[in-house]
């Protein structure tokens, strides 16, 4: 009787909780991704005249799928040549991750020489935050999937589409591109059931020297 009286009283305290957190997480969402696009932008527009000397586009702009299987367009600084997309197929064979869902190169051939440093310290992810404060994504949560990797995906891979996806997670701190598809599942899986305010702070936390480091970078 006390058994089940405990696991009821654990629902009732999540249910509780569940609106809560994400009332806050939204809050800091908004706050810190606002902040960040303010205090960033003298450097957002230096990086837009280097990018801009190839006469390419600044951004590359992706559609990325959200929250619930939505989809959303998703900006990066464009750190490969203006082609890259058609270069692709050509490249599959040598991806690092194998016959895998996702597509990584260590020595990719289309990045550009800028995009070999926005890429090492993740500096063309920054213009993610406007997707932050728009509500696309969070601070913290799964990295958003292309369609063309969701549609490869089984239905264990689809709850990582249960939350909104972020810009930093538990595989971003642990090595990035290093870590191979099966396993990124699996962190996130693990995110998603123990999800916090304190676990999202301490992501944060551990995105800053896993940026630094340079760790999986590609």
């Amino acid at each position: 009787m006390s058994s089940h009286f405990s696991l009821w009283w654990m629902r009732c305290l999540w249910l509780l909780q569940v609106p809560g957190f994400r009332i806050l997480k939204r809050g800091i969402d908004i706050a810190v991704s606002l902040t960040a696009l303010i205090l960033l932008a003298p450097m957002f527009l230096v990086l837009a005249v280097l990018i801009r000397r190839d006469g390419g586009p600044v951004f590359y702009w992706q559609t990325r799928v959200g929250l619930n299987g939505r989809e959303f367009p998703f900006p990066k600084f464009r750190s490969m040549v203006t082609n890259a997309d058609s270069l692709k197929d050509r490249l599959l064979e040598q991806n690092d991750h194998g016959e895998s869902v996702t597509f990584k190169m260590k020595h990719d051939p289309r990045v550009t020489h800028v995009g070999r440093f926005m890429r090492r310290f993740s500096v063309d992810e920054l213009p993610q935050f406007w997707c932050v404060l728009r509500g696309h994504m969070s601070l913290v949560g799964p990295r958003p999937p292309v369609p063309r990797e969701v549609a490869l995906y089984t239905l264990s891979d689809r709850q990582r589409l249960t939350v909104k996806p972020g810009l930093t997670c538990i595989w971003q701190v642990e090595g990035r591109g290093e870590i191979p598809f099966p396993q990124q599942v699996a962190l996130d899986q693990d995110y998603i059931f123990r999800r916090s305010f304190t676990l999202d702070l301490n992501l944060l936390l551990k995105t800053v020297p896993a940026v630094l480091s340079g760790r999986g970078a590609y």
